[in-house]
C-alpha cells in the first residue's frame, strides 16, 4: 500500500508536468538545493498537508524505492504516452484512416518527422490525433515511407488501411515518380493524395509577390522597415511611446472606443513566406501604428548613425509615397479574403467538400472585388492619406514612376497605372494562382465527393457520380455493393433525407455524418455512410502537424536540447493529446508502468 501511494504521487506530479509541457528535472536536485526541479518541488507541494502521502515519499521513502529517479520519471512518461496512444488506436479500431505527415528540424539540429492520423470516430466526428514523432536520417521519400510504416506497425496499424495522404508540395512528398505519395500509392491505390490547401493558399501570395515588380518591391520595403525599426529595443520602445500617446489623445477626443481587448499594444510582425497569414498581420499592424513608425523613422534620420540615417531617409521617401499606401491598402483587402480562408482551412474538423466550397467563395469575392471594389479602395486610400497628411495624386495627371527620369516615362495616366497596372493585375494574378494551384478541385474524385453535400436540401446530389465514387474504393465496395448502391440504397437514402425534418438545415458533410449516427441512419444506409466516411477522411490541411512542431519547439527548447528522441516523443504524445490524458484512469497508468519491466515494489 505504501508503494502504491508513493507511485501514485509520482504519477500525479509527472502527469501534471507532461500536460503543461514542463521540464521534470532541475539543474541541481540535491537535498541542499533551493530548487530541485519541477517534479521534486511539485511532489513536495503535493505531499504537504497530506499525511498519508508525506509519510511515504522523499525522505520518508526507502533509499532504494523512492520512485523519483530519472529512469523512473522516463518510465512513467512512457506509460502515459502508451495509454494515450492506446486510446487513439482503440478509437480507430479496425477502421480506415488518413495520414498527415511533415518534417522539421528541432533545436538539436535533427530532422524530425511527425505523423497525425485523421479518422471518423463512432459518433461520426472527424478526429485528427497525433501518433508520434521520429528522427529520420534524411528526407528521402523511401526513408520517410519506411519510418511511417514502422510507426504504424508498432501501433498495430497497417499501410493498407490508409485512405488519404496529406503533405505539402515538396518534391520528396508529392513527386509523381519517386515521391512519398507515389510509393504509398504503389502499395495502396486507395490512399489518395491531397496537397495541403493552406500551404497552396500561402504559395499564391508568394507567387504574386515574386512575379509583380511593384508588389515585390513593396514587401521588400516593408521587410527593410521592420529590420530598421524592429531590430532595436530603443526604437520599438519609441514606437510604443508614440502610439500610446496617440491612443490617449484619440480617446480624449472621442475618436476611439474603450472596452475589453480594445486599443491593445501591437508590434510589427516579420512577414515570412512559410508562415501562414504573416503578411496580412504585418500590414494590418502597420496601418494601425503608421504615424508612430513615421515619427520613429524621422528620429532615426536625425539621431541615428550614418548607415541608419541613410536607410531611414530612403524609407521615409518610400513609406510616405502614395504608391506605398495604395499597395498597402490594396493588399490588405486582397489578403483579408485569403486570410479568412486560411484560418478556416486549418480547423481540425474541416472536410474537403466545405474546403472546396470555401475556395470557390474566395474566388468569387476576389472577382467581385475586381469588378466593384475600385471606388471603395480608392476612397480608403484617399481617406488614409488625408488622415496622415500625405500627398494625394490626381488620377487624371500623367504618371511618373518614383526614381525614374521623367523624359523616359510612358505617357499613361495615374488612373491607368493604379487601376490597371496595379489593382486589376494584382487581383487577376491572385485569381490565376488560385485557379492553377487548386486544380485538383476539378478532379473526378472530388467532383464525385461534392455530391454528398447536404446544403440546400441536397441540391448537389447526383446518383451516378456517387456510384462512380464507390468505384474509387474497390476494397470497401464489392461489385454487389456497387450494384445495390445504385439500384436501391441511394434512392431510399435521398428520399429519406429530403423528407425527414432534422436533415433539412444541415451544412457540410461533417454535420451530416454526426446527424446520421445520432439518428441511427448510418445503420439503415451503411453503404452511403461508408462513402461519407471516406469523403471525410480526405485531408484538407496539415495544420495539425504544424501545431505538433510548435509543441516540439516548446517541449524541446534550448534548455532541454539533450532530450532523447524517445523521451521527446512520449512527452509530445501526452502534451498534444491533453484531453485524452485528462480522461485516463490512474489504474491503467499504474498497470502499464508495472508491466514494463520487473519492479522492486509490487502492487
Amino acid at each position: 500500500m505504501d508503494y502504491k501511494i508513493r507511485l501514485q504521487a509520482s504519477i500525479d506530479c509527472i502527469r501534471h508536468c507532461v500536460r503543461q509541457g514542463q521540464a521534470l528535472r532541475g539543474h541541481d536536485e540535491s537535498e541542499c538545493s533551493k530548487n530541485r526541479g519541477n517534479f521534486i518541488e511539485l511532489l513536495k507541494f503535493h505531499a504537504r498537508g497530506r499525511k498519508d502521502v508525506e509519510r511515504v515519499v522523499l525522505r520518508n521513502a526507502p533509499k532504494n524505492l523512492q520512485m523519483t529517479s530519472p529512469d523512473i520519471q522516463k518510465d512513467i512518461v512512457h506509460a502515459i504516452a502508451t495509454e494515450v496512444t492506446k486510446q487513439i488506436i482503440c478509437d480507430i479500431g479496425d477502421d480506415v484512416f488518413s495520414i498527415l505527415v511533415d518534417e522539421a528540424r528541432d533545436t538539436s539540429i535533427k530532422e524530425q518527422m511527425a505523423i497525425v492520423l485523421r479518422y471518423v470516430n463512432e459518433e461520426g466526428y472527424v478526429m485528427e490525433r497525433f501518433l508520434g514523432i521520429a528522427h529520420v536520417a534524411d528526407t528521402k521519400a523511401l526513408t520517410l515511407k519506411m519510418e511511417i510504416e514502422s510507426m504504424l506497425v508498432t501501433n498495430g496499424l497497417s499501410l493498407s488501411k490508409i485512405r488519404g495522404q496529406g503533405y505539402d508540395g515538396a518534391s520528396n512528398m508529392s513527386g509523381e515518380i519517386n515521391g512519398l505519395k507515389t510509393l504509398i500509392l504503389a502499395e495502396n491505390s486507395s490512399a489518395y493524395y491531397v496537397h495541403c490547401f493552406a500551404h497552396q493558399l500561402q504559395l499564391t501570395l508568394v507567387a504574386v509577390a515574386r512575379h509583380h515588380g511593384d508588389i515585390g518591391g513593396f514587401f521588400k520595403a516593408v521587410s527593410d522597415l521592420i529590420n530598421l525599426v524592429g531590430g532595436s529595443c530603443k526604437r520599438m520602445d519609441k514606437i510604443r511611446e508614440c502610439q500610446a500617446a496617440k491612443v490617449v489623445e484619440a480617446l480624449y477626443h472621442g475618436e476611439l472606443e474603450t472596452g475589453r481587448e480594445l486599443n491593445q499594444e501591437v508590434g510589427l510582425k516579420r512577414p515570412c513566406d512559410t508562415r501562414w497569414g504573416s503578411h496580412f498581420d504585418t500590414l494590418l499592424n502597420l496601418t494601425r501604428i503608421y504615424s508612430s513608425v513615421i515619427d520613429c523613422l524621422d528620429i532615426i534620420k536625425w539621431e541615428g548613425n550614418s548607415d541608419a540615417k541613410a536607410d531611414a531617409s530612403c524609407l521615409l521617401r518610400l513609406v510616405q509615397n502614395f504608391d506605398f499606401v495604395f499597395i498597402m491598402k490594396m493588399m490588405i483587402e486582397v489578403l483579408a479574403i485569403t486570410s479568412d480562408l486560411s484560418s478556416t482551412l486549418q480547423r481540425k474538423d474541416q472536410d474537403i467538400v466545405n474546403a472546396m466550397h470555401l475556395v470557390r467563395g474566395s474566388k468569387f469575392r476576389l472577382q467581385e472585388m475586381r469588378d466593384k471594389g475600385w471606388d471603395s479602395l480608392l476612397d480608403s486610400v484617399v481617406s488614409f492619406c488625408n488622415k496622415e497628411s500625405l500627398p494625394i495624386v490626381n488620377m487624371d495627371d500623367v504618371y511618373f514612376p518614383l526614381g525614374r527620369p521623367r523624359r523616359n516615362a510612358q505617357q499613361i495616366t495615374n488612373l491607368h497605372h493604379y487601376k490597371v497596372e496595379l489593382f486589376y493585375t494584382a487581383v487577376d494574378m491572385q485569381l490565376q494562382e488560385l485557379n492553377s494551384r487548386f486544380d485538383e478541385i476539378n478532379t473526378d474524385l472530388l467532383c464525385c465527393v461534392a455530391c454528398l453535400n447536404p446544403d440546400d436540401l441536397f441540391v448537389d446530389f447526383d446518383k451516378d457520380k456517387l456510384v462512380k465514387l464507390a468505384t474509387f474504393y474497390p476494397t470497401e465496395f464489392s461489385k454487389d455493393d456497387i450494384l445495390h448502391l445504385g439500384l436501391h440504397q441511394l434512392d431510399a437514402y435521398i428520399y429519406d433525407m429530403k423528407t425527414v425534418q432534422r436533415f433539412a438545415g444541415l451544412k457540410g458533410i461533417a454535420e451530416l455524418s454526426r446527424e446520421m449516427v445520432a439518428s441511427k441512419k448510418h445503420r439503415v444506409f451503411p453503404l452511403v455512410y461508408r462513402l461519407l466516411k471516406l469523403a471525410l477522411l480526405l485531408p484538407v490541411a496539415t495544420a495539425s502537424v504544424e501545431r505538433a512542431f510548435s509543441a516540439m519547439n516548446y517541449v524541446k527548447n534550448t534548455l532541454r536540447n539533450r532530450m532523447s528522441d524517445d523521451v521527446m516523443n512520449d512527452f509530445l504524445v501526452g502534451y498534444i493529446e491533453s484531453d485524452i490524458l485528462d480522461s485516463l484512469d490512474d489504474e491503467c497508468i499504474l498497470d502499464t508502468f508495472q508491466t514494463m519491466k520487473t519492479r522492486r515494489g509490487s502492487l
